[in-house]
């Protein structure tokens, strides 16, 4: 009988039946050169595989290593991926070991302090202490009822379509200056480009191949940059009904921003918008005439799991001072469980073990959807996920761990 205590790292030999074991759970054709070679963001000694006694691979994971913006400073962040276990071995605690693993080992080596992944399905990895900590906005809406305020400036910089090269220079330049400051982001090197900018056509949905745009300012910088598809419809009558569908726009400046959008909006055959994985604050509703025009149905984003939370609570930043002891609640972890005194302000953190007091009691996985600022400690307290103990905690807290800017993670993992 397989033993999760098998699980171990693939080898690059492995490979080929390691991805074709995992694109069979989750449903995808294996096709491409995914399934022979692995990818250049890979990383063989952070994966785990658990074979049969017939040698056939029954559970795979891995991770990546990122770099994750949260509140006021940039932090190592384990990208938990590739995790699926097979039909035939559920049920059996092998993604329990998969995740004990995983966090074990990032607390033993001192590695990074929190851990992320997006969730293929909603009920499985808050036992593990993970929570939704961005939101993607899931926008949609009718484009000729999306006309602009008449105050909306779209500045003298120009918008033009581009190749991938050309886009590619100019879209790394605008997303390194812009995601340090708006947590959720993460960095993407020349092998996250490279993946981001593949384009297989049995990827694409009926839609067109990934298109490109750049704006560029009257001094000739690239400020801002959009990339969309555009799927073709035609009504009974005869009549265009095709759609944008949007993967993001990231702008410098808001004329920049509204410029992109403007295009967009206005390409020729299109009725519809729709933007998956824009945030669900974007700025795009505060720029209509009528905001009812766009509609959103959020949806989980980015998922995060504080491995150790005092290195984590300290590794962020707070706007407001805070100065308490947090008892946390992690029963998976049992390194984390206890009571934390935390001390925060604007400049820096401080996050320790103590034996003092709780003021307020919280699980860990409600402390990791509010790490980011994007989900207030008060409504987790109504949710019953944080006890109260000192009178007027939960505000102190819910103020300190919030944040200027909402967060965003439009980096799939």
């Amino acid at each position: 009988m397989t033993d999760p205590a098998d699980l171990r790292p693939v080898t690059t030999e492995e490979w080929p039946a390691f991805s074709r074991a995992m694109l069979e759970v989750f449903g995808d054709e294996p096709v491409g050169s995914f399934t022979e070679t692995p990818p250049s963001v890979a990383e063989l000694d952070r994966s785990l595989g658990l074979w049969a006694d017939d040698g056939r691979v029954v559970a795979t994971a891995g991770a990546y290593s990122r770099q994750l913006t949260v509140p006021g400073a940039v932090v190592p962040c384990a990208g938990v991926t590739w995790v699926t276990v097979s039909p035939t071995h559920r049920r059996r605690g092998v993604l329990t070991a998969i995740m004990r693993r995983q966090l074990t080992e990032l607390h033993e080596r001192g590695g990074e302090p929190v851990a992320g992944l997006w969730a293929s399905e909603g009920g499985i990895y808050g036992r593990f202490g993970y929570a939704p900590a961005t939101s993607r906005g899931n926008l949609h809406g009718r484009t000729r009822q999306m006309a602009f305020r008449p105050d909306v400036d779209l500045g003298t910089g120009t918008v033009a379509p581009a190749d991938a090269d050309a886009y590619r220079g100019g879209a790394a330049r605008v997303h390194e200056a812009l995601r340090r400051w708006v947590p959720g982001s993460m960095e993407r090197d020349e092998r996250w480009w490279d993946r981001l900018l593949r384009d297989p056509a049995e990827h694409r949905g009926r839609a067109s191949a990934r298109r490109f745009l750049l704006h560029t300012g009257a001094d000739g910088e690239v400020t801002g940059y959009a990339a969309f598809r555009v799927r073709s419809r035609w009504t009974d009558d005869g009549e265009p009904d095709g759609t944008v569908v949007v993967e993001e726009v990231r702008a410098r400046s808001t004329p920049a921003y509204a410029a992109l959008w403007r295009y967009l909006l206005d390409l020729d055959l299109v009725r519809t918008v729709e933007s998956g994985y824009a945030p669900a604050e974007d700025p795009l509703r505060h720029l209509l005439a009528d905001p009812r025009a766009l509609h959103a149905r959020p949806l989980d984003g980015l998922w995060l799991r504080l491995v150790d939370v005092g290195r984590a609570l300290a590794a962020r930043r707070y706007p407001a001072p805070v100065d308490m002891v947090l008892e946390v609640r992690d029963r998976f972890c049992p390194w984390n469980d206890g009571r934390w005194w935390l001390r925060g302000h604007p400049a820096g953190a401080f996050c320790a073990p103590t034996d003092g007091d709780p003021d307020l009691v919280v699980d860990v996985d409600a402390l990791a959807a509010a790490y980011l600022g994007g989900v207030s400690l008060a409504t987790l307290q109504a949710a019953g996920r944080v006890t109260e103990v000192s009178p007027g905690a939960v505000t102190q807290a819910a103020t300190a761990f919030s944040w200027p800017v909402s967060p965003y993670c439009p980096d799939q993992f």
